[in-house]
């Protein structure tokens, strides 16, 4: 039991970072997990969308606190102001591909800095990012 939770807990914080400060590995944490049985896929699954929808959030968070005191000149690299075009014209739609590796982040940055509506940003980042895993789940049953 104890081992199964610190299990469940590696899952959550690797897909929680890999959404947010660092380049990640929670595909091949999740990979893992599943081709060794034991656990339930669909926790699994669930487990790794939530924390990778969570980090997600936090970056959109940090999009709304850079839009309140920074212009967009001043703060914004060459790939978040492109990020910021693609949500401007797509709208929450964008966010579905914040799983993406690179742009994802910047696309989750961009929907915070342009205050999307926050429950539909938070279902269309999470609906991707659970495709996502789904697919890696399947891929090592």
């Amino acid at each position: 039991m104890q081992e199964e939770l610190v299990s469940f807990w590696g899952l959550f914080l690797s897909a929680f970072i890999s959404s947010t400060i660092a380049p990640g590995g929670s595909e091949a944490v999740l990979a893992y997990m599943v081709s060794a049985g034991g656990f339930k896929t669909e926790g699994l699954v669930l487990i790794a969308t939530i924390g990778n929808t969570l980090g997600a959030l936090t970056t959109w968070l940090l999009g709304i606190l850079a839009a309140r005191k920074f212009s967009m000149e001043n703060v914004l690299s060459e790939k978040k102001k492109k990020a910021l075009n693609i949500v401007k014209r797509w709208g929450v739609w964008a966010l579905f591909f914040s799983w993406l590796p690179i742009v994802g982040d910047g696309l989750c940055f961009a929907g915070g800095w342009l205050r999307l509506p926050f429950l539909i940003s938070c279902i269309a980042i999470f609906i991707g990012k659970a495709l996502r895993y789904i697919f890696v789940a399947f891929v090592f049953i």
